[in-house]
């Protein structure tokens, strides 16, 4: 029996080429490819798929976000997250968001194909350096706020702007960076986001 697979990754060439090397295991079959994390549930209930691999970062919605809906809406679909980002704090995050695995897309395709097959059985799979950094990195010490804050201010938002867009007062954004800048060991709000991103917290 084939493996139904999923496959969802903004950039074209990417996807395309992924597509193209999964298809040349005999055991895999591709039911759908899309570009957005807002079309995965939508594309998970057309196909049908056994393994959906995600990429994190995408247009609509992320990979994680996506992960745990298809954990809520359609759970005979297992999750593989297929990234370039092997942060600790993200495989963390894509563990709480129910994906069975996690690869770093320059493993060796036959990683790749064995991942997708022990997930498809039922086992969970991560990449080994990367479970021993999430051990090591431990969890994100933000709190849900802190982190809202840092990533309303990823786009160079002003402590006005960030109050405005998250209903706060500027008084309360100035707690929060300032409590995330601790944290963090950064030096100032920007260092902070560049910091909480690398380890995966945002």
């Amino acid at each position: 029996m084939s493996i139904r697979l999923l496959l969802a990754d903004d950039q074209a060439l990417v996807r395309e080429a992924l597509c193209a090397l999964l298809a040349l295991e005999d055991d895999f079959d591709v039911v759908a490819a899309v570009g957005r994390g807002d079309e995965v549930v939508a594309a998970a209930r057309e196909h049908r798929p056994d393994v959906a691999l995600l990429d994190i970062e995408m247009p609509g919605l992320d990979g994680l976000a996506a992960a745990a809906v298809l954990a809520e809406q359609v759970p005979d679909c297992r999750v593989v997250i297929l990234t370039t980002f092997g942060r600790a704090g993200y495989l963390r995050r894509a563990m709480e968001a129910g994906a069975a695995g996690f690869v770093v897309k320059d493993a060796p395709a036959d990683v790749l194909a064995d991942a997708i097959r022990r997930v498809a059985e039922g086992e969970r799979v991560v990449d080994p350096a990367l479970a021993v950094a999430t051990l090591a990195a431990g969890e994100s010490p933000l709190t849900a706020r802190e982190r809202d804050v840092l990533i309303t201010a990823r786009s160079g938002a002003t402590i006005a702007e960030i109050a405005a867009r998250l209903y706060l007062s500027e008084g309360t954004v100035r707690n929060y960076v300032s409590a995330a800048i601790t944290k963090t060991g950064a030096r100032n709000r920007v260092e902070a986001v560049r910091v909480a991103d690398e380890r995966g917290w945002l």
